[in-house]
């Protein structure tokens, strides 16, 4: 049977998918806030009723959880994005079901397998990551095996809420993992910190209410798609040649491949570092370096948050060939992504001891490690999200490449540096890797794909956030101390400033795209 040619179509107004990726992207922001305020919810919990070392060792083992469960999603966090947003563009919404499947059925397959290796490898992995105490080998040894029961939850959580946003809708993603997920964790280890007050708190315990959430938030889900799914549905059915399926399943895996080592590189780039400095820094200093880099999650949500928006979109105006929508949609949604997250960057730099003290006074050693890597954030924020970019792009072996260098900086300093510098050492290490890990894509993108995230908004955003969280504060605590008085005068009057500026500067931050009307193509477009 031959199959039908694809429509040309018709790009869209570059104001049409800016409003779209609005309406998306303030759901994503708003989820992300309040996924991040959990999740260092959750944090300080387990750093006030843990002891360092169990603090450490939870850490640790959260850190093994998530990378074994990227290792099993097999990088279809851009595959089931990427296919069928290209689908649907070039009508041949019919192997939108074969699409789904080849996804969806290997990473619940895989991650039934690593669960089930994490169980048996949870002693040994305890034996590097933990000290040589008894007790706390047995507990984390505990801890781990528990997380492994709940890891094809996880990995099916990412996956099914993927595929929901290849047809743009936000809305699962949202209420599904950055609320109910979050939301339920944070009540859970809280009830867990209320126990170890009467003493009867433990590792594992801790661990159970961290993941327990993935088991709802999986079913949900799953409901989600098949609802989205069936509405999508072409009415006319359409049998579609074994071939066909055949030839998706190739282009698919072709393309998911390299992403599906990218994502572990990525996932290992954020998460290795953690390991390591337990390994070799002590159990101690792994939760000192994450309780000081907790803020880096936010930005990572917030970036989640607006790129989850423009990828489908982004996907659709690269098939079709409308690289000025593309470009127009990247440095847009740059812009945004530096007006949210500067702001939080340089007010951590501003605020680090304050910040840490909240989670006892322990972790002030930490402020080192705060600066290094919220001036890492900085950089990579200014690219955009511009390792997606280069994916939507079709260049999954380049992203990989990339990874896999970062990857190796980061591993290649920490092994350096952790040993006499601790926490500060990895934080270095990470702290290079992200530059790496956008500088090089940077290039990359502007060279194979055109695109640039430098446009008027980002240069406006970049601005104002440096005015007004960088230089004000500054000024302000130069002259009035850096005690509790000056920073709150400090404070104070940056917000104002910012907010008065982001709004005299809403046209160049295209900020009028989230209050103008736009007709619903989807329900959570």
């Amino acid at each position: 049977m031959t199959r039908a040619a694809a429509p040309v179509l018709e790009p869209r107004a570059a104001g049409a998918g800016t409003r779209g990726v609005a309406r998306g992207g303030i759901a994503g922001i708003v989820g992300s806030a309040i996924a991040g305020g959990t999740g260092v919810g959750v944090t300080w919990i387990v750093a006030r009723s843990l002891g360092a070392e169990q603090a450490g060792a939870f850490f640790a083992a959260t850190a093994a959880f998530v990378l074994v469960g990227g290792l099993a999603k097999l990088g279809t966090q851009t595959g089931l994005v990427y296919w069928p947003a290209r689908l649907r563009a070039g009508g041949r919404a019919h192997l939108l079901g074969a699409c789904l499947r080849t996804g969806l059925v290997p990473v619940a397959a895989l991650a039934v397998v690593l669960a089930a290796g994490m169980w048996l490898a949870a002693p040994a992995i305890a034996r590097v990551t933990a000290s040589d105490t008894p007790q706390v080998l047995a507990q984390h040894t505990a801890g781990l095996r528990v997380l492994a029961v709940f890891l094809p939850l996880q990995a099916l959580t990412d996956a099914l809420l993927t595929a929901t946003r290849g047809y743009r809708a936000m809305r699962p993603t949202v209420l599904l993992d950055r609320v109910l997920r979050s939301g339920l964790q944070l009540v859970l280890v809280g009830a867990a910190g209320v126990a170890a007050l009467w003493g009867a708190a433990s590792l594992p315990l801790f661990a159970t209410a961290w993941a327990a959430p993935y088991l709802p938030v999986t079913v949900l889900a799953g409901l989600g798609l098949r609802r989205i799914y069936r509405a999508g549905k072409p009415t006319a059915a359409v049998g579609v040649p074994r071939a066909e399926r055949r030839a998706l399943r190739r282009d698919f895996w072709v393309f998911t491949g390299p992403r599906a080592l990218a994502s572990v590189a990525q996932l290992a780039l954020q998460r290795v570092d953690v390991l390591l400095v337990a390994a070799l820094g002590g159990l101690a200093a792994a939760a000192v370096y994450a309780v000081a880099g907790r803020f880096v999650v936010l930005i990572q949500f917030a970036n989640q948050g607006i790129s989850q928006s423009v990828q489908p979109r982004l996907a659709e105006a690269l098939a079709t060939g409308d690289r000025d929508t593309a470009n127009h949609l990247y440095r847009t949604a740059t812009g945004w992504l530096v007006l949210i997250t500067w702001p939080i960057s340089l007010l951590v730099i501003l605020f680090a001891p304050v910040y840490l003290a909240l989670f006892g006074d322990g972790y002030r050693s930490g402020a080192p490690v705060v600066v290094v890597l919220a001036c890492a954030t900085l950089v990579a924020t200014g690219c955009g999200m511009v390792d997606m970019v280069l994916a939507m792009a079709g260049r999954t072996s380049w992203n990989l490449y990339n990874v896999l260098i970062a990857l190796g900086v980061t591993i290649g300093l920490d092994v350096l540096l952790i040993p006499r510098y601790g926490a500060l050492g990895a934080a270095i290490g990470l702290g290079c890797a992200i530059l790496a890990n956008n500088l090089l894509p940077l290039i990359q993108v502007s060279r194979a794909a055109r695109l640039h995230p430098f446009g008027a908004g980002t240069c406006a955003a970049a601005a104002l956030s440096v005015a007004c969280f960088g230089v004000l504060p500054r000024l302000v605590t130069a002259a009035a101390g850096t005690g509790a008085a000056g920073l709150l005068l400090a404070l104070g009057l940056a917000v104002p400033a910012f907010l008065a500026g982001a709004w005299l500067l809403r046209r160049p931050l295209a900020l009028d795209a989230f209050t103008r009307r736009t007709p619903i193509i989807e329900e959570d477009s």
